[in-house]
Parts: structure tokens; sequence; C-alpha cells
């Protein structure tokens, strides 16, 4: 599979300040209770939102870029069962920017 690696690295970016600015907002505005119970939520509905963030600034299809995005979650899922939240969260980044760089190659293939 090609990787268009100038679209991998700026979906890499836009996700990870996405996900960084969303987390620092999420934590200013919610209280502590809101992430021992909503948690599994939250993250989730945060991490897409990202997501889309993402596709929209390197232009990708958002259906795909969203495919992309749950399945990238899933190492992040098992991360955080285990305690690595933050080390689960840099996997799926990084897994997500292949996914998107190979978005990215097909659609300029096409």
């Amino acid at each position: 599979m090609k990787i268009n690696t100038s679209a991998a690295l700026r979906a890499g970016l836009v996700q990870l300040v996405a996900v960084g600015v969303l987390a620092l907002i999420s934590r200013l505005l919610l209280p502590q209770l809101a992430f021992e119970s909503f948690g599994w939520l939250i993250g989730p509905l945060a991490w897409m939102v990202a997501a889309t963030i993402t596709a929209l600034a390197v232009q990708l299809p958002l259906p795909p870029a969203w495919l992309g995005a749950v399945l990238a979650g899933i190492p992040s899922a098992v991360a955080t069962v285990v305690g690595a939240h933050w080390l689960g969260a840099l996997l799926a980044i990084i897994c997500f920017a292949l996914w998107c760089g190979g978005l990215a190659a097909r659609k300029i293939k096409s």
C-alpha cells in the first residue's frame, strides 16, 4: 500500500493538536466526575471530532477517514484498559496518520 507521507505527517500533526486542544477544553469545562463516569463516551467523541477536523484539513473524504479513526482507536482503547491512556492515544494518532496517508495516496491515484 502506498502512503502519501506529506498527507500522513499533516494528518498526524493536525490530529495531535486537535486531540490536545479538545482534551484541554474538556478538562477545563468538565468536572473530574464526568471523566470517571462518562470517559468511555467523552474520549471517543472527542477522538471522532478531532478526526473530522483532520480529514477536513487534509481534504480527505469523511466516511473512510471516520473508519480509519475507529480502527486506529482500538489500540488506544486497549491501552486505556491497561492503564496507558496517553500512550494509546499517541499510538492511535500514528495509526490514524498512516491511514490518512494511504487515503491521500489513493485519492491522488484515482
